[in-house]
């Protein structure tokens, strides 16, 4: 049976702790529902076919899956992975769980110039604009998910978003009580435990809340090429909980938490050259260390890349919402609130002498006894991150007035302000060479390394605070019989970054913290008006001569005003064609800021152009579009051989093409189909200037020209379904200048289901999934260069999952 396609205007609202949040909405954020609604109304057709194609109604190109798609996959993945059949989408997860991490890219774009959403909220990271798939929401309490390819919507609280943006939402809370529960055991020793408890309607209100706890873990895949099962393991622990509140016909309120801890061993990279001779990519699984006592010790015999230190520890929290209040039967006011913590870090190990003029300062001291043996003679072995402390606090609002029964205007409001704190606190390790703590010596964390001069020993100390006030404007309305919408907006975002480096910078991965007094190098400028200095070389670990950049603090703005307009026309009930245009802005991330010269290589920018078409039926849905982007002032990282150093630069324009599709088909009760193909092309408009770089007319790499993706279900019978869906990646060069590319590959995976309602469980089903179903040997995630070589995630092997699924 055909769903009927839902209202957007899920929006809710909540006040709690002085803070108003809201229930789902079904886009972005619930003043995006709120106008959305007015096209809903005059949208026709089904709602969706499989839940892996959905009826779209909007002026620009976006494609969406809902729950009954995302919960075929497999229990506990990213919902990253659940938006890889897309066109235009390709995401390569670096394991076949979610919980390691992976990328993804859009139209040639990479995630630092993606805007993740989650409930309107951004994720990136503030600083360096990273996605981090391996933190998101458990899938099952997830709704609906929906990709914005190369645009934003206009009240999009990003200054990230050069490439598009990616949204899913919130499942609501039941009106009955409930429980909802799933085991999972797997290849790699997988286990997890999940269950969630809804309340239904309670007290004299109609109060409705879910409560959620999720446990996983599993160890470390085995590489196509490894000899053996290698050392780490990777365990995540999340709790969610929701409460909502309607209030008449005055709004409805919501509060939405989320807290996520990962602890996870990395999986080691590989280069291409080593893939092709089927090289066995691990870490070191062995780490002795000498006893301390009388006399030099030495802990080379722990090498820096054992397993135990190549670890990528976070905690992170938020709380998020939106919400909708109708003033009067024309205006509604939208407000929404959030919070977040991030603390994480991605390991890391290094050897001190305990002589170390880093660690004696500007004292006269003759040491620091790191092992506790009663000399200063040794060679010690520490855990240094590069650890993250993130406080974010952000509200988007609109008013919008509805002055007609199909026209609408609004006016909105967005205050993003993220204190940003990036330290590189060194902290102990024990007997057998893991950390005593995954946070090192952060301040309430684990014990700090404490240098002569009484200061932390740390490898960087810089503080950026990066705040973003946004208004907007939009106009959207209807004509020719509803058959023609207009949607009409402005963008102005203004971006501040406030930076402070407490120490002195080599360059943005490459500080020394110190109390020393650097050596002044005559004829230089570090872009602050004082000379760079350089220190020893036992300071440095034989590498005298270095020049750093003094301790700074400055501030940079930036802002735009950016048109974003969309056009459709309803052709007949099934045909819809529809054009939009928008622009788009990418500040500079903090790592394109911390360098030895103070530089800034102004933002990204992006003019994005479709055409598309839509055809949609309760039997077939045809979604294609062409698409252009002239993408400016590409920010990349590039080396001064001459001068040894590394720096962020404007490295010239980009031109955009390709073509967008896809297809649902749904030909009896039983059986449906989808299909979607993407073609990207990139080129580069000009040479790298400063650096002699051969890139002028070269694509931009880790962007396949050819990708695709098909799905087929099969429910033979009620209780009975199959899936099997297949992904293709074409061939993705690893750098600018086009010398190495990495092949394609094809990934197959498969489902099925069988319910238990027979046997008198209404709501619960076994559910069996296969990833990698023919163990594709492949490369995925990489690591990308200017030129020269690369390295890459190895793909993870066929893997086997068994779910059951009960709900009471």
């Amino acid at each position: 049976m055909n769903k009927m396609l839902r209202r957007a205007l899920w929006a809710s609202t909540a006040l709690a702790g002085g803070m108003l949040v809201s229930s789902v909405a079904m886009a972005q954020s619930s003043g995006t529902a709120a106008v959305e609604e007015l096209v809903v109304t005059g949208s026709r057709g089904p709602a969706d076919i499989g839940g892996v194609i959905v009826a779209e109604v909007e002026p620009k190109s976006r494609a969406s899956i809902d729950s009954a798609f995302i919960s075929t996959q497999a229990p506990g993945q990213t919902i990253l992975s659940s938006l890889n059949l897309m066109p235009g989408v390709n995401f390569t997860n670096n394991d076949a769980y979610g919980s390691a991490g992976g990328d993804i890219t859009i139209r040639g774009f990479d995630a630092q110039r993606i805007a993740l959403l989650w409930d309107g909220v951004p994720l990136n990271d503030s600083g360096n604009y990273a996605i981090y798939p391996n933190q998101q929401l458990d899938p099952d309490l997830i709704e609906k998910a929906t990709v914005n390819l190369g645009t934003t919507d206009v009240d999009s609280p990003t200054a990230a978003a050069a490439g598009g943006t990616i949204n899913y939402v919130t499942r609501k809370a039941a009106d009955e009580f409930g429980v909802r529960g799933e085991v999972a055991f797997g290849s790699n020793n997988f286990q997890r435990y999940y269950g969630t408890l809804e309340t239904g309607r309670v007290g004299p209100f109609g109060t409705k809340a879910w409560i959620s706890g999720l446990y996983t873990s599993n160890d470390l895949f085995k590489p196509h090429d490894a000899a053996k099962q290698p050392k780490g393991e990777i365990e995540k622990w999340q709790i969610n909980a929701r409460i909502d509140q309607e209030f008449g016909d005055f709004g409805q309120a919501s509060l939405i938490a989320n807290y996520n801890e990962n602890r996870n061993n990395f999986i080691n990279r590989i280069s291409l050259a080593n893939f092709n001779q089927h090289v066995s990519p691990s870490y070191s699984e062995t780490c002795v260390r000498p006893a301390p006592g009388p006399g030099a010790q030495d802990d080379k015999t722990c090498p820096t890349n054992f397993y135990g230190l190549n670890i990528n520890p976070s905690n992170t929290g938020n709380i998020r919402g939106l919400s909708s209040w109708n003033l009067s039967d024309k205006l509604v006011l939208t407000v929404d609130p959030s919070f977040q913590y991030t603390l994480a870090n991605g390991g890391g190990g290094g050897y001190w002498n305990e002589t170390d003029p880093q660690l004696i300062g500007n004292t006269n001291a003759a040491g620091v006894d790191l092992n506790g043996d009663g000399d200063v003679a040794d060679r010690v072995l520490l855990y240094r991150p590069n650890t993250t402390n993130t406080r974010r606090y952000g509200v988007t609002s609109s008013l919008i007035y509805k002055f007609a029964d199909n026209q609408s205007v609004r006016v909105a409001y967005t205050f993003d302000r993220a204190k940003h704190r990036q330290t590189g606190d060194v902290g102990f390790i024990d007997a057998n060479g893991h950390p005593e703590n995954p946070f090192a010596g952060k301040d309430g964390e684990g014990t700090p390394v404490v240098g002569a001069d009484g200061m932390n020993l740390r490898r960087r100390d810089r503080l950026s605070i990066a705040t973003l006030n946004q208004i907007s404007v939009e106009y959207r309305g209807r004509f020719v019989d509803d058959k023609l919408l207009v949607n009409v907006g402005l963008r102005a975002p203004f971006f501040k970054r406030e930076l402070n480096n407490f120490c002195y910078q080599q360059n943005t991965f490459n500080a020394y913290c110190t109390t020393q007094i650097g050596s002044p190098v005559a004829g230089t400028d570090d872009g602050t008006g004082r000379p760079l200095v350089t220190f020893p070389q036992a300071a440095l670990n034989s590498n005298a001569g270095l020049q750093y950049g003094n301790p700074r603090k400055w501030e940079l703005k930036y802002d735009d005003v950016l048109p974003n307009v969309g056009l459709s026309y309803d052709l007949t009930d099934a045909w819809t064609v529809y054009a939009s245009y928008a622009e788009t802005l990418s500040a500079p991330r903090t790592d394109d800021l911390y360098d030895q010269i103070l530089v800034d290589p102004g933002p990204e920018t992006n003019k994005a152009f479709d055409l598309g078409l839509r055809y949609q039926t309760p039997q077939l849905m045809i979604q294609g579009a062409v698409w252009m982007s002239k993408f400016s002032n590409r920010i990349e990282r590039v080396l001064d051989e001459a001068n040894g150093i590394s720096f962020s630069a404007n490295v010239g324009d980009v031109d955009l093409k390709g073509f967008d599709g896809q297809i649902g088909w749904q030909p009896t009760e039983y059986l449906s189909a989808y299909a979607s193909y993407s073609y990207t092309d990139s080129e580069i408009q000009g040479n790298i200037k400063g650096v002699s770089l051969p890139t002028a007319g070269n694509m931009l790499y880790e962007n396949p020209k050819h990708q695709g993706a098909v799905r087929v279900t099969y429910d033979p019978i009620e209780s009975l379904a199959f899936g099997v869906q297949g992904k293709f990646v074409g061939d993705r060069w690893s750098n600018l200048t086009n010398t190495e590319k990495f092949p394609g590959y094809t990934v197959w995976d498969a489902d099925v289901r069988w319910k238990l309602d027979q046997f008198g469980l209404e709501g619960t089903y076994l559910q069996a999934n296969v990833a990698n179903l023919f163990d594709e040997r492949y490369l995925g995630d990489m690591t990308t260069n200017l030129e020269g070589t690369a390295l890459a995630q190895p793909g993870f092997r066929r893997t086997f999952i068994l779910t059951l699924h009960a709900e009471f």
